[in-house]
């Protein structure tokens, strides 16, 4: 494959929305077809909550965006629940019942900065709508998980459903959490069968997070891209034969940052897109997407 050619900003937060006025947090691509993709994507109120909208990219061509949400799809829970502070897309599935959306949930926390635990919403409207289907988490603490469990990303795989998803290992201080990530089974999408099977483990001691997998099955292989940080975030890639055993080559990922602009100090949170002879990634670059959702494309 070529390199990637950065195409720069795609999607920009938008002041006039209430729901986003800073960011577009986690692009999460939904390719309808013929190179017309909805990307999820979260953005923040004047209270630092974020929301869930979209924006609708055209990829023939030079992209462009053509369309964008007025009101969020997803706003924030319940008080009280796993997702009353705040609701961040991660993955998107076309099931016969609806479209499911796999997201994360934000919480404040008291001894620790924040708690983060996985939820799902399905439209029956593709996608203008979407409606919990519980206001507890479907991935919450267990036994093998007794910290922050998050970032869900789910794929049909061997007449099963699996999930990759984050998952923390400690506390290093209030505000610093250490994650990697694991994976887990299901028949239905909704409840998963959790043995502490990790995925991506740390590659040095000076690793503290791994995050957001993005998985794809293309040209025979099991393909994740994920993010990984020491002291800032950059983009890690990883490929398997089964999706269980994951062997990491990060020097593989040429996107990287840049000598200026909105990612020139962090880059994270790919979502791969393959189109017409060609792979799009969406991502998101420094302070976790303040600036936007950047566009790169490269020859498959």
């Amino acid at each position: 494959m070529s390199d990637w050619h950065k195409l720069g900003l795609i999607i920009e937060p938008n002041p006039t929305l209430w729901w986003s006025r800073t960011h577009t947090m986690v692009p999460t691509p939904h390719h309808l077809g013929k190179g017309i993709v909805r990307v999820y994507y979260s953005g923040r109120d004047d209270s630092n909550r974020s929301h869930i909208g979209w924006s609708l990219i055209d990829l023939n061509g030079e992209p462009r965006e053509l369309d964008r949400s007025v009101d969020p799809v997803l706003a924030p829970g319940k008080l009280g629940c796993f997702d009353d502070n705040g609701v961040t897309p991660s993955c998107v599935i076309e099931r016969e019942d609806g479209l499911y959306l796999y997201y994360l949930g934000w919480n404040p926390g008291s001894t620790v900065r924040m708690h983060l635990f996985g939820g799902l919403a399905i439209s029956k409207d593709q996608g203008e709508t979407f409606n919990r289907w519980s206001e507890a988490p479907i991935l919450e603490r267990s036994p093998t998980d007794p910290y922050l469990n998050t970032a869900p990303w789910v794929i049909w795989d061997r007449d099963q459903w699996r999930i990759y998803y984050v998952s923390g290992t400690e506390w290093l201080h209030k505000d610093l959490p250490k994650y990697l990530i694991k994976t887990a089974t299901s028949i239905d999408g909704k409840v998963w069968d959790r043995k502490g099977d990790i995925c991506i483990d740390f590659a040095s001691d000076n690793e503290v997070a791994l995050a957001r997998p993005y998985v794809i099955k293309s040209g025979g292989k099991y393909r994740m891209w994920f993010s990984h940080k020491g002291e800032n975030y950059r983009m890690g890639y990883a490929e398997s034969k089964d999706g269980l055993n994951w062997t990491r080559t990060d020097e593989s990922c040429t996107l990287t940052v840049s000598d200026h602009g909105f990612d020139s100090e962090m880059i994270e949170y790919a979502a791969v897109v393959e189109y017409f002879g060609r792979q799009y990634v969406f991502y998101n670059g420094n302070n976790y997407g303040s600036g936007g959702i950047g566009l790169a494309v490269r020859e498959l």
